[in-house]
Formats: C-alpha cells, structure tokens, sequence
C-alpha cells in the first residue's frame, strides 16, 4: 500500500484510542494512531516516577497553591484552578496559553497532549453501568434514549475487565452490577468499621464498599501488581495500573500492524459526497507546520470528548456546514460532567494504637442509593461517594509546638483519623450546555478554538443538597465527630469527566451516532470516547469508553469484511 493508506486510522491514543488500536490491529487490519502530543515511552520516560517529593524544588505539594510557582500559573492559568497545577507531572498537562479555548461560561477542562493521554492520570475508578443507567432518559422523558441496554454490552465489559485489570468485591448490587475482578483491595480498620455501622443503620440500603480500580492486585501477562506506593499520576513503572503504554499500545505493536506518528493534529475528517464515506484525515504537523492526508477505509475519533467533536465541527463541508455528522442538529450539545466539591468528613475517635501499612491508591465507594425504587426527591437521578479514613500526617498544624525539639517528636507519631466522602452527581444532558467553533479565537497553530457555554442546572443544584446533608448524616450515624459538610466550586469540567456533544441514538434528526458508534452521516466514521455519551450516570465513565470501543470495533472489522464499509 501507498506509505499514507492504512486499513484504519485512530485519532487519539488515550483510554478508548488506545483500545481501538489494540482491537483493530489483533483483528488484522493495518492501523496509523495519530497523537497530537509527543510520545510518552512506558518506563523510560515516567522522568519522576520514583521522586520524593524532597526530590522537588517545591516538595511537590499537590494541594491547592502549593508546589506551584508564578510562571506556572501564568502558563496554566485554568490548571491553577485545581490540585492538578503541581510540579510532579506538569508536563503531562497541555499548556492553556498554546491550546486556549472560550469560556462562555466557567469550564475547567483540564487535557492532556501526548501518547496515552489522561490514561496516565486518570483516577482508574472503574464500574459498570445498569440498565438503571441506559434507561433512565427514556423513563424521565429527558433528552434522547440510549439505543443499547445493559445486556447489549455486558459481555464487552467482561472482556475489557479481564484484559485491562480491575479489583474489586462483588457485592450483588443490582445497579452496580458485578464484574470480573481481581481480589479487592482492603479496606483499613476505621473504613471496615464506619461500612458495617452505615449498612446496620439503614439496613442494607445503603452500603460502603471498597472502590473498582484499574489498580493490579494480581500479576497479569508484562505487568505486576500493585506496589502501593500511590504515585499514579506520574506514571507506572511496574505498570499495574492500566494505562496506554501498560496495556493496549504493547498489544498493538505486538501485531505488527500499527504505525504509530505522535505530534499529529488532525484537522478534519476528509469525506466524499458520492460515496457518503469518509476518505481519510487531514493531519498538521505540530512540529513542522506542514500539513499530510492519510486515508483509510475506517476512521476512529478518540480524540477526547471535546476534541472529538472538534474535530467533527471542523469538517464542515458543503452538504453538513455545521461539521461532519450536523445532519441531526444535536452536534455539539449536551455537554455533560459530574458534578462535585461536595461532601462532608469528620474526625474518628477510639484508633488511635492504629495504622495501616503502604499508600492504597484507592478509596471507599458508596454507590447511588437516591431516587433507585419508589422514592421521589425534588430532583432526577442520584449521586454516589467516593472516600475514605486515614491519619493526619506530619502537615497537620500544632499551634502549641512551633518549633525546635518537641515538634520534632510530636510529627513523628501519626495524628488523629478522619474520615470523609465527596459526592459524584448525575448532570442531564441539556441542549443548552454546548460548544460550538469560536472564530474569531485560533491557537498556537492557527486553528479556530472551542468555545464552551455550559454550567449545572437547577435539577443538579437541587441534587447538591442531599449530597451535602446524606454525607453528614451518614458519617454521624457511624459515630464520626465534629462533622462538617462542604459545598464548593459547583463548576462543571471538575470531574473530568466530558461527555456528549457527539451522542448516540436511535434517530438521526436527534442523534450524532447510531447502536454501533456510528456517525449517521458516513458510516466508516466511529466516535467511542466520552462524546458518544448519551446521559452521565452518576459513576466514573471510562470502563464503559472501553467496552464500548471494543464493541465498536468487532463490528466494524465485521462490516469491513462484509463489504458494507
């Protein structure tokens, strides 16, 4: 073949880029990633992976205004809005004055640019959605169904789990449904302790479980398990947890059917009106400025949620001047998140001769027991937790030791235990919140930015309240002191979390993508990222990324070979 005709091209080589290029090449078909970013190589360049944070100019503080300096937050100026501005891996995070984008309203869209993307950040939370999840717009009568059920991708979540590594305990939870899970981590003794007062207390409705993380506790083929050490964020030498390069991109090398190009900015999806296929991509080459066109029979758009659709926007032609797959007139709305900065957490008396050994990189989950049978709040869908207890560290504040040798002595023993959860709420897709092209606003390459116009409404607002309340009474009925709820920052882009603005459906005049990812508009053309979202749920998404793209690509090396592509 021509050096620049593939098989099947995949833009983006994050969690569901990865996955497509794993997939399609172990199916034969001869694949070209496209990663806007440099190349990140798994080991080799996780630069401060075994760092101290002694090891760090600024100690590496990743709380709020530390670790940080002024040249960092002029850089980064939306990254500063969060813990995500730090030292220890601040090149993993694109840098907001060469990528800016248009904030109609606040959004704090936090992106990273490089092979793997945020699958070497992500927070590796992983749990399955319910038909509770896949039916719920039907029933509430809000925005679009979802043209799949539970059982339409439950054998993919199968799959996925088993090839990418998820601990977990299996609990019979009809609307978490069980997976297949390595051995669960543990939860220590004041976290066992407040999980069996809460489900005493309400008898069994409502349950505190150990989290569903991409985090080995078992060896699997090239990665070993966990080593506790919760340095995530900066990359995985072990690679136990799954990533990119821990996982899917080593798969796909092994065939020998992928070609890998970082610094590759895909423009725009190049389609031909007689055939109503797309032809290829445009891509512009973020080192050289020049730009190439590869084709291939197949296209896959894991770009992330909003450069996915991006992208899509971006290809407007003379049949769709709104972007490739604006025929339904859905491109670009519904922009969702998960809503959160709010919780409560207190302090745990009675441990104090107790500890626990290493830094779990995983905390307890309490799943969504709102509005899940007869109930009626004065809101749609529910919300869970995530958290957990510890001791207080050597940065807790002691007023009456300021100095010298009884400081010393009093921070080398642990302090008091805390316990807390923050919530993780539903936000409803809502035609309102969207992004469309800014035209008159281009980035360090020339190119026309997002801009974005979505905030939480009423139904989200209304939601906060009891996730504020239910958390208090919660860790009170578990005997926790001096409790304390939070509401802060109701900010969507927080969770990082993007989904919609490309979704799936059953119709074309309202949907983006039909049962299979495709884009109504050309049919070779697969969106399996965040944007295909049709509603958010109310728990992390990226598993159902996975096993989407997984589905996504069977079927379409299956239509390939039928001839229908």
């Amino acid at each position: 073949m021509p050096e620049n005709v593939y098989d099947a091209i995949v833009v983006g080589s994050g969690i569901s880029g990865g996955w497509a290029a794993k997939e399609l090449t172990e199916k034969g078909l001869k694949v070209l990633l496209l990663e806007r970013g440099r190349n990140i190589e798994h080991i080799k360049d996780y630069v401060n992976a075994n760092k101290e944070s002694w090891d760090f100019p600024h100690r590496g503080s990743m709380a709020p205004g530390g670790g940080r300096t002024q040249k960092m937050i002029s850089e980064y100026p939306v990254l500063s809005r969060e813990y995500t501005l730090n030292e220890v891996n601040l090149d993993y995070w694109a840098k907001d004055e060469e990528c800016p984008y248009t904030e109609v309203k606040r959004f704090d869209w936090f992106r990273g640019y490089h092979v793997g993307g945020r699958s070497l950040m992500w927070g590796r939370q992983s749990y399955r959605w319910s038909d509770l999840d896949f039916e719920a717009n039907a029933k509430d009568g809000i925005g679009v169904d979802w043209p799949i059920r539970y059982k339409d991708i439950a054998a993919w979540y199968d799959y996925v789990e088993t090839f990418a590594g998820i601990s977990g305990s299996k609990e019979g939870i009809p609307h978490l449904p069980d997976g297949q899970f390595l051995p669960p981590m543990e939860m220590n003794c004041v976290e066992k302790d407040v999980a069996a007062r809460i489900k005493d207390h309400y008898k069994g409705d409502r349950l505190m479980i150990i989290g569903r993380t991409a985090n080995l506790t078992a060896p699997v083929a090239g990665r070993t398990k966990c080593q506790f050490r919760n340095k995530c964020w900066l990359g995985c030498p072990f690679g136990a947890y799954f990533s990119t390069q821990s996982s899917t991109l080593p798969a796909a090398m092994a065939t020998g059917n992928l070609t890998l190009r970082p610094f590759s900015i895909v423009t725009q999806v190049l389609y031909d009106k007689d055939s109503k296929k797309a032809t290829g991509v445009e891509v512009l080459d973020a080192e050289t400025n020049k730009t190439y066109v590869y084709k291939a029979k197949i296209i896959f758009l894991n770009a992330s949620t909003l450069n996915s659709t991006w992208i899509l926007m971006n290809s407007a032609n003379d049949i769709w001047p709104g972007g490739l797959g604006s025929s339904g007139n859905s491109l670009g709305q519904n922009l969702m998140d998960h809503h959160l900065g709010v919780g409560a957490s207190g302090m745990v008396e009675g441990y104090e001769d107790k500890y626990y050994y290493g830094r779990r990189a995983n905390g307890i989950y309490i799943p969504r027991f709102r509005n899940i049978r007869n109930e009626k709040r004065d809101y749609l869908r529910g919300f869970g937790y995530q958290g957990g207890a510890s001791r207080q560290d050597w940065k807790r504040e002691i007023p009456e030791l300021t100095i010298g040798v009884e400081l010393k002595e009093a921070l080398t023993e642990p302090g008091a235990w805390t316990m807390g959860m923050g919530g993780f709420g539903e936000v409803l897709p809502d035609p309102s919140n969207k992004v469309t092209l800014d035209k008159t606003k281009k980035d360090k390459w020339g190119l026309n930015v997002l801009a974005i116009d979505a905030e939480l409404k009423d139904n989200e607002i209304k939601m906060r309240k009891d996730m504020q309340q239910d958390a208090v009474e919660m860790l009170e009925a578990a005997g926790v002191k001096n409790v304390r709820g939070w509401d802060s920052n109701a900010i969507l882009g927080r969770g990082i979390h993007e989904m919609g603005t490309a979704r799936m459906g059953r119709d074309p005049k309202t949907s983006v993508l039909n049962q299979w990812n495709q884009v109504w508009d050309a049919k070779n053309v697969f969106v399996t990222d965040g944007a295909c979202m049709t509603s958010a749920s109310c728990v992390n998404p990226s598993l159902t990324y996975m096993a989407l793209t997984a589905r996504a690509a069977n079927h379409a090396v299956e239509e390939l070979k039928k001839g229908n592509l």
